[in-house]
């Protein structure tokens, strides 16, 4: 059996309880996919976010889910670039509409990544 210290705090005794730091992929840099994650984890599904805090598996959902929308991103946009190509050339003599082109691309991948992955 654990036994559990306590502190005083005003009149009251409050139990000594820490969480354990997550371990999982320390070195993982997370990027957009999984801040945007924890964010509407956060906000939205308070008690799903809890529960992983509590049992030590947020951090590896925010990773591993911050890797799977990486690498769908990657997949989707040579699929989009191979079945609707933009010229090379297009890039030099109008860059403005290239632009608008692969954000065009990039868009529409991106809300296929948060419908599936971010905001289930």
């Amino acid at each position: 059996m654990v036994e559990i210290t306590y502190h005083k705090e005003g009149d009251f005794f409050v139990p000594d309880l820490y969480l354990e730091k997550e371990d999982y992929e320390n070195d993982y840099i997370i990027g957009k996919y999984g801040y945007l994650i924890w964010e509407y984890l956060k906000n939205h599904k308070k008690a799903e976010y809890i529960i992983m805090f509590m049992n030590k598996t947020l951090r590896k959902h925010i990773v591993e889910t911050d890797k799977q929308a990486k690498e769908k991103f990657e997949i989707l946009m040579k699929q989009m670039l191979e079945k609707s190509p933009i010229d090379e050339s297009l890039k030099n003599t109008s860059p403005l509409e290239w632009t608008a082109l692969m954000n065009n691309y990039k868009n529409s991948v991106e809300e296929l990544i948060f419908k599936e992955l971010i905001y289930f």
